[in-house]
């Protein structure tokens, strides 16, 4: 059984900002630690700073040859079993660091040259030059040092959709980068069937790492060894591999594979003879930002149906105006709009709590945009850290009241940019002059969106997902759709701007 659905939440994976999964089995998903480097706000950045310092206190304590040290560092790390994300088969219970496994891999790093001579950075090296490591592993010892940002975020969601928490539970091992050392608390965390759940954010889950190995030989290591043995560097060795049989002067992919290996021992042999190689591939793959996975990628791993976005907008547009309705209005936007802006809006906060709690917003999202419109702010230096939405359930008019209490939500550090929502306007021209107004006096840039608006945002998104090639193509190319776009988004800023 889902988390939705044990807990009867009323949504499905795609108006979800966690990974929906089984409460006892685990689906095969990945917290991969290349995703949380792009992540720009305060829970990602805590979440850096953890694996940074965590990582780098291993590694100086392998490079001082302290094995004392490296060992309590990594036997503390436990089976994240509550994530219940990995490659186990029926109950969670997988082949994450256990005391033993910890210990096995602090001799590996103890013992290996990668690691001494700094080839080693980031944990996700590992995965490349230490034997038994994989992409499990990674994920594994991932979640165990954000073991406390994740439990934040798991409280954070289960505020949201009022899951139950059970005081008292044991912690697990949580990293404190101040002291550098493993720490045991009690916290709050949902219980379901008696064991203890983290949720985990989509935008940090993959099917695959970003760093690859296969990529990494194929792609980069493979054709300088090509380079090298045409240029006459063990030119017997290729002979050998020839067996006399007549070929092209330049090396296959396959003979160099059969010359030099390709296991994990073998790459690792050749590049630490050329480091260089690597250091490039990894400063290359850190200028790449990763791809999150997609509603249809989602609905893949978790067995759900992508979002019904109609569906989705119906339910806001059943609820009679009226301040007795405002809380079902707040969450049916929310659902919707998160539905719709993932993957470039994520880690949704309702009535968050600004300026110490003097003042409060309806919704914000982190601002996670690749492309489209959330990039474009980004990119014309409209501060947009975070996204603020405000929820007005009224039947008549919005006026500036409104508009003045979300503009002063804003702030260079937090962002500039938000969207009133509301039900309709008599007058929408008028009130676009209003925000023009906001926006010529410095104070930020408002969208409104009323239920019709909503209306064409949803349209344009699913046409897009439901876009397919025409059957024969016609003569010039068709171009599909991009609901990253957001047409009337791009509509509306740009008469802000006029």
């Amino acid at each position: 059984m889902k988390v939705s659905e044990f807990y009867s939440l009323g949504r499905t994976q795609g108006s979800l900002d966690f990974v929906d999964v089984d409460t006892v089995n685990d689906i095969r998903a990945y917290v991969d630690p290349s995703a949380i480097r792009y992540l720009q706000d305060d829970w990602g950045m805590e979440c850096m700073r953890m694996l940074t310092t965590f990582f780098d206190s291993v590694l100086d304590s392998v490079k001082m040859g302290d094995k004392h040290r490296t060992s309590d560092l990594l036997s503390r790390l436990s089976e994240p079993n509550e994530t219940h994300l990995g490659i186990s088969r029926g109950k969670s219970a997988g082949r994450g660091f256990g005391k033993q496994m910890g210990q096995e891999f602090a001799e590996k790093l103890a013992e290996s040259e990668a690691a001494r001579t700094g080839l080693i950075e980031d944990l996700e090296d590992t995965a490349f030059f230490i034997g038994g490591v994989d992409k499990d592993i990674v994920s594994d010892v991932t979640t165990n040092i954000i073991r406390g940002p994740l439990i934040t975020y798991t409280q954070q969601m289960a505020t949201m959709f009022d899951i139950p928490l059970e005081d008292g539970v044991d912690s697990g091992p949580v990293w404190n980068p101040e002291t550098l050392e493993w720490e045991h608390d009690f916290t709050s965390l949902p219980m379901p069937d008696g064991e203890k759940l983290l949720l985990v954010p989509k935008a940090i889950v993959r099917r695959s790492m970003h760093m690859s190995r296969g990529e990494y030989y194929r792609h980069h290591l493979a054709p300088v060894l090509q380079s090298e043995v045409a240029g006459g560097a063990a030119r017997g060795l290729l002979d050998t591999v020839r067996a006399g049989k007549r070929a092209a002067a330049y090396p296959t992919k396959l003979e160099i594979q059969k010359m030099f290996g390709s296991t994990k021992p073998d790459i690792t042999r050749e590049t630490l003879k050329r480091p260089v190689i690597y250091e490039n591939y990894r400063n290359l793959k850190k200028k790449i930002r990763p791809n999150t996975l997609t509603h249809n990628d989602m609905a893949d791993l978790s067995e759900a149906p992508i979002p019904d976005f109609n569906a989705l907008l119906k339910t806001i547009l059943d609820i009679p105006t009226g301040l007795d309705n405002a809380t079902a209005y707040h969450k049916a936007t929310e659902a919707l709009l998160t539905a719709l802006f993932y993957p470039h809006l994520i880690m949704p906060e309702m009535e968050e709590e600004l300026h110490s709690g003097r003042k409060r917003v309806d919704i914000s999202y982190t601002n996670n945009a690749k492309d489209g419109f959330f990039n474009f702010l980004v990119r014309h230096k409209i501060p947009a850290k975070y996204i603020f939405i405000e929820c007005k359930n009224y039947g008549a008019d919005v006026k500036n009241p409104e508009l003045d209490q979300l503009s002063g939500r804003f702030s260079p550090l937090r962002g500039k940019f938000g969207i009133l929502a509301c039900r309709k306007f008599q007058d929408k021209r008028l009130f676009l002059q209003r925000c023009r107004d906001t926006a010529l006096d410095r104070r930020g840039f408002i969208v409104p969106l009323d239920d019709e608006d909503l209306a064409t945002l949803v349209g344009d998104v699913v046409h897009a997902m439901d876009w397919k090639p025409s059957d024969p193509p016609p003569e010039e190319p068709e171009v599909p759709p991009n609901s990253a776009d957001f047409p009337l988004l791009h509509e509306r800023l740009k008469y802000l701007h006029s």
